[in-house]
Parts: structure tokens; C-alpha cells; sequence
């Protein structure tokens, strides 16, 4: 009798020890099995989105698989703000936007077929930082003009974009240059006048560091 009570008393201390331990082992299960249903749900999304998105195989032709562009003068499209791409979208279908390269591209598309494209590449992770060597002073500079210009107030202090205001971070250096003198020099139909007031009397170099900044920002 002593021994049994002696047994079923070390095992009850022996389970108290170990309960630490089994609490710790299911709420990381708990956890891991939380994140990994997340990251099929966000995969399932990511494929439905793709396939309903109309005339994809035209965007990643010229804005590179992923809507990460491999093209200086193409722009990334992949993490810009859907409300940008929509806005975008349709200025070019409706020929606000004049852009010769998407001429008719997205002729007869329906401003439902214009969002599901947009939702499609706002979903996909941003581009990184741009390749190759970073020129310290230029990167410095352009970081001088930014914060004197106040790009952050609508671009936000890490340069993600929001809502109609695109993303810079991780852009295209040429097409970023190219943008901006257009902004300056040529600020059509279709393009902010905000920013054709900020850009209103920079030189050319500095719209060059601009563009080095925002291309190589981390």
C-alpha cells in the first residue's frame, strides 16, 4: 500500500514537472499550425488572384515576373498601393496617360477587370533594394533632397507608398529619373501637381541622387 501511494505520488510530481514543458509544446504547435494555415490561405489567394487578373501575361512581359521589373525603364509594379494601381489603370485605358509601350493594352477592360489586376500586384512582396554598388555621396545627397522636399509626407518616411501615392523604394533608378524630369518639365494630364510643385526648379543632378536614393533605399 506505502509503495503504491509512493508511486502515485511520484508520478503526480513527475507529470507537475513536465507540465511547464507540454504547455510550452502546444502553444508552439498551436502557433506553427496557425502560420503555416496562414501561409497556405496566402499562397491559395496569390494563385486566385493570378489567374482571374485579366491580360497578366502582357504586365509580366515588360514588368517582370512578379511585378519585380527587370527593365531600367519598365517600373516594378509588386507592393505598390492598389488605389495607385487602379488610378493608374484606368488614366492609361481612358488615354489620360499617354504611354506608348501599353498602346491598346488594356483596350475594352472593364474597371472590375482594371481592380483585380491592381489587387493582384499590390499583393505580391515589394522588390528589394536595387542591385549593385550604392554611390555613397549621390545616395546622400538624394537623401538631402527627399527630406527637403518632404517626399515622406506623402510617400510615408520608408517610401512604401499609400493609397493613390506610389511606392519609390526599391524602383527602377532610370524610370525613377525619367518620372520625375517628365513631372518637372511635362506634368500632363493624369499627373499630380503636387508633384510637379515639389519637383518645380531641381536640377537634372539632383533628380539623379533623387532617383539613386529611392532606388538603393533599405
Amino acid at each position: 500500500m506505502m509503495a503504491g501511494r509512493r508511486n502515485g505520488a511520484l508520478l503526480f510530481h513527475f507529470f507537475l514537472s513536465i507540465f511547464p514543458m507540454l504547455h510550452l509544446f502546444f502553444f508552439f504547435y498551436n502557433r506553427l499550425s496557425q502560420m503555416l494555415a496562414g501561409l497556405l490561405l496566402m499562397l491559395a489567394c496569390g494563385q486566385t488572384l493570378a489567374q482571374s487578373a485579366p491580360r497578366l501575361e502582357l504586365c509580366v512581359a515588360c514588368h517582370g515576373a512578379k511585378g519585380v521589373s527587370q527593365s531600367p525603364t519598365f517600373p516594378s509594379l509588386a507592393g505598390q498601393p492598389k488605389i495607385f494601381l487602379e488610378n493608374q489603370l484606368v488614366l492609361i485605358r481612358e488615354g489620360l496617360r499617354d504611354i506608348p509601350q501599353m498602346k491598346g493594352t488594356l483596350d475594352g477592360l472593364k474597371d472590375a477587370e482594371l481592380t483585380k489586376l491592381a489587387l493582384y500586384f499590390a499583393s505580391l512582396p515589394p522588390p528589394p533594394p536595387a542591385a549593385g554598388p550604392v554611390d555613397a555621396a549621390s545616395y546622400q545627397r538624394g537623401k538631402a533632397v527627399a527630406e527637403g522636399t518632404r517626399c515622406g509626407i506623402c510617400h510615408l518616411p520608408n517610401y512604401s507608398g499609400r493609397e493613390q501615392v506610389p511606392r519609390l523604394a526599391g524602383q527602377q533608378e532610370r524610370f525613377l529619373l525619367d518620372v520625375m524630369k517628365e513631372f518637372r518639365d511635362h506634368p500632363g494630364p493624369g499627373r499630380d501637381t503636387i508633384m510637379a510643385a515639389s519637383l518645380y526648379g531641381l536640377k537634372d543632378a539632383q533628380l539623379k541622387d533623387l532617383a539613386h536614393f529611392f532606388a538603393h533605399f533599405k
